[in-house]
């Protein structure tokens, strides 16, 4: 039987995904609230300007702006787009704020430094009481938003991926239903690792069969943490872990990618906002505590602190000894 959607959608941060995410739920028919956590991007929005992190999109008018965090979390399903490592800070500060059972659906990719859980293990810990899902798979915000074909995956237990799913779906925007939370969330945060590797494949000009290679063996590394973590092969293989990979590991729209590719040709910036790194070290932890081995995230792990020049981290890769694929 056909779930009911949820009537009400919040989108809680207006980061260009967050604004790509409200016009999905505006253009599903939603009742849709934005959330703006910066004051000049929240006055911008008012004055039907763009938003400076989304720039050339213009939002309806009948998709509806607050800087009032308390109105907004009075939406049926609150949709959480803030970076991973601020993910616990924020879901803490809505416990009280939120009835039990409230739908928070995480769409933040990473893994939390210091701890090494994952997304889905942070809004456990903070929001226990609420009903937890993730939004997750290939999707550039400027596609989403400006109403390109874009399929995601939906996690959650029971009824509630499917009424998401009827929430947010619509003929442009695709999600597809999933219980596997662990999966969806591994596969989000292990990408953006793998992307700057390729991306420093690109930049050092070692080809495409190189990078064709990396991302293959990539893969192979994320589906055994993936294995020892309890995530499902099939979740892996499918929109929100090989497809994610895929796309953040081979455009140059990726922050990952392109960090990767400056890294490689020794142009990287200092400050480069690219999700992957902060994610490196706490992948590295993760899979070393459950006694898995990943070469390639040790590698960048350690390109990525400095602790290995660039061509030591390739060399690395390149002369592990042969043996059967796996």
């Amino acid at each position: 039987m056909p779930q009911s959607p949820f009537s009400h959608i919040a989108v809680l941060g207006a980061g260009a995904w967050g604004t790509a995410l409200a016009l999905a739920a505006n253009t599903a028919g939603r009742r849709t609230t934005l959330w703006v956590r910066e004051p000049d991007v929240l006055e911008s929005l008012r004055g039907g300007g763009e938003n400076r992190f989304l720039p050339g999109v213009t939002l309806p008018t009948d998709l509806a702006v607050t800087g009032d965090l308390v109105q907004a979390a009075q939406a049926d399903a609150l949709l959480l787009v803030v970076p991973a490592q601020v993910l616990h800070g924020f879901a803490d500060s809505l416990r009280a704020l939120i009835a039990p059972g409230k739908p928070l659906v995480i769409c933040a990719k990473g893994i939390e430094k210091g701890t090494g859980k994952l997304v889905t293990e942070v809004l456990a810990e903070a929001a226990p009481e609420a009903a937890p899902a993730i939004l997750s798979g290939p999707s550039f915000a400027r596609d989403v938003a400006r109403g390109l074909p874009t399929a995601v995956t939906i996690a959650a237990k029971g009824e509630l991926a499917a009424q998401l799913q009827a929430a947010l779906g619509s003929a442009t925007f695709r999600p597809y239903a999933s219980d596997d939370l662990t999966g969806v969330a591994l596969g989000g945060a292990a990408k953006n690792v793998y992307a700057i590797a390729c991306g420093v494949v690109e930049g050092m000009g070692l080809g495409e069969n190189a990078r064709a290679a990396l991302l293959a063996r990539s893969f192979a590394e994320l589906a055994r943490l993936g294995e020892a973590l309890g995530a499902r092969p099939e979740t892996l293989m499918g929109l929100s872990g090989l497809g994610d990979l895929v796309l953040t590991a081979t455009s140059k729209s990726s922050r990952n990618f392109s960090f990767g590719a400056a890294l490689g040709a020794g142009t990287a910036p200092a400050g480069a906002l690219a999700e992957g790194v902060d994610t490196a070290p706490a992948l590295v932890a993760r899979a070393k505590a459950v006694g898995v081995e990943m070469p390639i995230a040790e590698a960048m792990a350690d390109l990525l602190s400095g602790a290995l020049p660039i061509g030591e981290a390739m060399m690395r890769l390149m002369s592990r000894p042969l043996k059967a694929e796996a």
